[in-house]
């Protein structure tokens, strides 16, 4: 790779933001959002950017479902329904051309070479994982019904992607 295609790369992951959608609510790089749809049920979901990977945006999710529970007086939540799904796009830079040349004259007559070089029109492959799941939230544990423990699913995921 030469150094000007290293350069359009790196400006170009600057450009993206450089890193994976942190946790943090919608914005234009990603993030967290849900809607209420009843007392104790949202839709909870994640969209992350092209750094992102799948498994992050589901754990986002997930800990944003145990959040929304413990904010909300719960202690557990069953997920009803989930979706998961990448939108992919890509990126090509732009083609530029440099050309040199070499004239020599005399008199009426000249000679002279040229020489032209190419440079970007690579692409570049996004993919931006997004994750939904519709939670039930409840006080207590009910029987035959699989939930999770918010409380340990925060600590858990909030220990293992280094959240606060």
């Amino acid at each position: 790779m030469s150094i000007k295609n290293l350069l359009t790369y790196v400006a170009i992951l600057l450009l993206l933001g450089g890193c994976a959608t942190t946790y943090q609510s919608q914005s234009f790089t990603g993030g967290y959002s849900e809607t209420q749809l009843d007392e104790n049920v949202f839709v909870v979901s994640f969209e992350g950017n092209g750094y992102t990977t799948k498994k992050r945006a589901a754990a986002f999710t997930m800990l944003r479902s145990a959040e929304l529970t413990v904010n909300n007086g719960y202690a557990f939540f069953a997920v009803i329904d989930s979706d998961s799904h990448t939108i992919n796009s890509s990126y090509t830079t732009p083609t530029t051309a440099h050309t040199t040349a070499n004239v020599s004259g005399f008199g009426n007559f000249a000679t002279g070479t040229a020489t032209t070089t190419f440079s970007g029109g690579q692409t570049y492959a996004i993919s931006k994982p997004s994750n939904t799941n519709t939670i039930v939230m409840f006080k207590e544990r009910p029987d035959n019904v699989f939930t999770y423990n918010a409380k340990f699913v925060m600590k858990s995921l909030k220990s293992e992607y280094g959240i606060k």
